[in-house]
């Protein structure tokens, strides 16, 4: 890793956003090099993933430290970047730093610093956390020729719900997934958001596409349907699917919400034009599926009245499952999508914003 550094430092130029930092190298930082003097750089994170939400702050750990110990403080560069738990990617740089010196990149500009609150910490803090920013992260230091790093899993905590649009099962390609979970406030899940959420329950029939490009389906309760009675229960998987030309329905993943879904209370049932404005004139707006499904899982939104959605699509949240209240577990159920001059209640989303 350090001579893949060093091989950098001639292509860096005044108009490269690391220039500043790669002069401090080429200048000379004020280091003697440690690599030959029997002094060793060690760097550790925390092994415990870190579980943010959506909109929340998040704080990656991550210390370093000489052997044996040194009199003297030196500067060294940190650099913290991004896989995505999509896979299939590079790794994204987030931020670099030297000293009180550092610079951001991308979405994740103006969103991020390194803590430093004592000699050797390089831990990272993150505000406003995206849907789509777990993955793994890492944390480099590289002092001369020594280069070390470690890793830290960040793990959005969520809802993942299963999605078809209004004209029936499996007509989506992959572009037309990420898309529908997008319009619906919610992102492409991926496969260890869908396996967590198979071990709290999830058991849906019908493959959706994933995060990864692959297309899969939860089964806690094998049949004949799914697989077969045969079949143990777990996370069925087709593999990879050509974006394309292959359709499928799709899991999507939510996070917490800043604002407040609620069930609009009006004197008369509404057709699906009348639950719009009746939002509006709330100050509000119809609520989307992943906001009544985030509303659901973070603040025990339990209602047993079917209310119009976004998308078009008829909907209730039931935390605590009761007589003519549907299935006997907690969960979001679903009318489909009725005609739009059906007569019903409404859904409405407020922001906090």
């Amino acid at each position: 890793m350090g001579h893949l550094f060093l091989s950098c430092l001639g292509e860096s130029g005044p108009s490269d956003p690391n220039y500043f930092f790669y002069q401090d190298f080429l200048n000379g930082n004020g280091n003697g090099e440690i690599h030959f003097s029997g002094v060793k750089l060690y760097v550790d994170t925390d092994p415990q993933a870190v579980l943010p939400v959506r909109g929340g702050n998040a704080t990656l750990p991550c210390k370093y430290w000489y052997d044996p110990e040194l009199s003297t403080t030196r500067r060294v560069r940190v650099k913290w970047s991004w896989l995505p738990a999509t896979g299939g990617q590079e790794e994204r740089d987030v931020l670099v730093a030297i000293g009180p010196r550092s610079r951001s990149f991308g979405d994740f500009r103006g969103r991020v610093h390194l803590r430093q609150d004592f000699p050797g910490d390089a831990t990272l803090v993150m505000s406003g956390l995206q849907l789509n920013e777990s993955g793994r992260y890492r944390c480099e230091v590289v002092d001369g020729l020594e280069d070390r790093s470690a890793m830290v899993d960040v793990e959005l905590r969520g809802v993942v719900f299963p999605y078809q649009p209004p004209h029936g099962r499996y007509h989506l390609n992959f572009q037309g997934a990420r898309q529908v979970c997008e319009e619906q406030d919610s992102t492409l899940a991926t496969f260890d958001q869908l396996l967590h959420s198979w071990k709290e329950g999830l058991n849906w029939c019908n493959a959706g596409w994933l995060a990864d490009g692959t297309v899969q389906y939860p089964i806690t309760k094998p049949r004949v349907p799914c697989g077969g009675h045969g079949l143990s229960p777990g996370v069925r998987n087709y593999g990879r699917r050509h974006h394309h030309k292959h359709r499928y329905d799709v899991f999507c993943f939510s996070s917490s919400i800043s604002g407040e879904v609620y069930y609009l209370p009006h004197p008369d049932k509404l057709n699906l034009t009348e639950a719009q404005e009746a939002c509006r004139e709330d100050g509000a707006q119809i609520a989307k599926v992943g906001q009544l499904y985030a509303a659901w899982k973070f603040t025990g939104l339990d209602r047993c009245d079917a209310g119009w959605m976004s998308d078009g699509s008829l909907r209730y949240p039931i935390v605590t499952p009761r007589e003519n209240c549907g299935s006997s577990e907690p969960g979001v159920r679903s009318f489909g999508f009725p005609p739009p001059h059906y007569k019903h209640g409404v859904y409405c989303f407020k922001s906090g914003d």
